[in-house]
């Protein structure tokens, strides 16, 4: 009796796989939740495009090395970095790159000892946690501190480097921080950077696309602007811009957070008053001049 014959890989369409991981939906997420970032929203959609190419060509048998996705995210502070970690966590899980799909946020203190033996259980640990998800590790340039002789940093960066490698298919390990000083720390540590296969740099954003951010984050806790505070706070940010330390994203949250403080005040000094639906959900020009920027300006 002759043999049957091996049955050939099935094909199957871009379209299909998409349909089956739903990664167009996290995709789409990133789109609607985020203001501007096109550069970077179109590379999360290149690193998809390839890693749906990649599984297709695994399912026709097409043996290929597991692409390296370990990645470098630079950029001031509050411009969206660890939320698009936490969609990129996403769409691996979805597409079966990563077993879990979680998100381990940490920092040098997390990863480094004070004294000796102490580092590589801590990092070890760490590392373990993240095991099957993505390690996003901000402000990564200060493991490493070659100024002081007796600084463990490096002792932390060798094991991530040996995970790096030989783990790369249960773990991605993503550094963040800003642009120089990460330029700066990947010259110092090549081994770092050879292990690094996406760039990703996230730009300020513009005052337009701040409103547009505050706009979001009031809709999502159920607040608006009035007319005369919409301008008020536009107002506010070209002074606020001009002030050093200025977040982007994460400074918009905190003067909302504070004009809500100056909306509440407002309205429980007035106890006697019935307060209607539009009079708890709408923040005044009051409540964001109120801010000691006007003042000291």
């Amino acid at each position: 009796m002759s043999a049957l014959p091996t049955p050939s890989p099935a094909t199957r369409t871009v379209a299909e796989v998409l349909a089956e991981s739903q990664v167009e939906a996290v995709l789409d997420e990133l789109d609607r939740d985020l203001v501007g970032l096109v550069p970077v929203k179109q590379r999360i959609r290149d690193i998809a495009a390839l890693l749906v190419i990649d599984k297709l060509r695994a399912g026709l048998g097409l043996a290929a090395q597991a692409p390296s996705l370990h990645m470098s995210f630079t950029g001031n502070p509050g411009t969206g970095k660890t939320t698009v970690a936490l969609r990129m966590a996403e769409i691996l899980h979805r597409l079966g790159y990563v077993r879990k799909g979680h998100l381990v946020a940490v920092t040098r203190d997390d990863l480094v000892g004070q004294y000796i033996g102490h580092t590589a259980p801590k990092t070890k640990e760490i590392l373990k946690k993240a095991m099957g998800g993505v390690l996003f590790i901000d402000e990564a340039y200060y493991l490493y501190r070659p100024e002081n002789e007796r600084d463990y940093g490096q002792e932390a960066i060798e094991i991530l480097l040996q995970v790096m490698e030989n783990q790369r298919d249960d773990l991605v390990v993503i550094l963040a921080g800003y642009k120089d000083r990460m330029d700066t720390f990947f010259k110092s540590n090549p081994g770092m950077s050879s292990r690094i296969a996406h760039h990703l740099d996230f730009p300020d954003y513009s005052e337009g696309e701040l409103m547009g951010i505050a706009d979001l984050m009031l809709q999502s806790t159920h607040y608006r602007f009035s007319d005369d505070a919409q301008a008020a706070f536009a107002e506010y940010l070209g002074l606020r811009l001009a002030q050093p330390h200025f977040a982007n994203a994460r400074s918009v949250r905190n003067a909302l957070d504070r004009a809500r403080l100056r909306q509440a005040s407002r309205l429980f000094a007035e106890r006697e008053r019935e307060l209607s639906r539009d009079d708890l959900t709408t923040l005044t020009a009051a409540d964001i001049r109120g801010s000691r920027l006007f003042h000291n300006t």
